[in-house]
């Protein structure tokens, strides 16, 4: 994993301008497409009391937009996350396409005047697990979630000591797929679970005939 654009996220802090500025600058660098290789995201902390001081609604939302970019990016995102890891770290795992965890992971929402935190990681683990039951202690009361939970519930693809072995794995399973391919398949992914049938066909049509005119375009042997 010589070739790849690597940022890490201190779960311990809020989203403040300087972690949105980090993300953006990767989502910049993956965009521009300097990079043949994966976006790593380092991930590790979980905010302690009095975390949210200072903290605006704007800040919020512009962390979710960075999320949300990262989330679309024309290229391979690898978590690599160890031990607790919530707030921002958590944010950043469910929006990576791989997930590598060692075996101290501990995913947990953070927790304000006593309840969970309501931003857009509760909706990520809902539409990412097999129901809501699976993490209604996790949403409701902060229980943290292990490294063999996480992996049963699929928030993670794979729990191991040798994490750089294991992402250096991961990001070669997408190696020969193009990022705007990748991209359009991720955000067909994406919309699955809440778009019907009828709605969803016209996109995977256009994803189809996009594939046959590329196939077509290349030379054969």
């Amino acid at each position: 994993m010589n070739d790849y654009l690597r940022v890490h996220i201190d779960g311990g802090r809020p989203p403040g301008a300087d972690t949105v500025a980090a993300v953006g600058a990767v989502c910049d660098a993956a965009e521009d497409g300097g990079a043949r290789g994966p976006v790593v995201l380092e991930l590790t902390g979980t905010p302690g009391s009095g975390w949210a001081q200072g903290m605006t609604v704007g800040l919020v939302s512009k962390w979710e937009r960075v999320l949300r970019r990262l989330e679309r990016l024309p290229a391979v995102t690898v978590a690599v996350a160890d031990g607790a890891c919530g707030g921002v770290a958590l944010d950043a795992l469910l929006a990576t396409d791989l997930r590598v965890a060692t075996r101290s992971l501990r995913l947990r929402l953070p927790a304000l005047d006593g309840v969970t935190w309501p931003g857009m990681a509760l909706h990520r683990l809902v539409q990412q697990t097999p129901g809501i039951a699976a993490i209604r202690r996790a949403a409701l009361f902060g229980t943290p979630i292990d490294a063999a939970e996480a992996l049963a519930l699929h928030l993670v693809d794979e729990v191991t000591d040798d994490v750089a072995g294991a992402a250096a794995v991961a990001a070669g399973l997408a190696a020969g797929v193009p990022g705007p391919e990748l991209a359009i398949r991720r955000q067909l992914l994406l919309d699955a679970g809440t778009v019907p049938f009828e709605e969803a066909l016209g996109a995977h049509l256009a994803a189809c005939d996009r594939a046959l005119r590329l196939a077509a375009a290349e030379p054969t042997a």
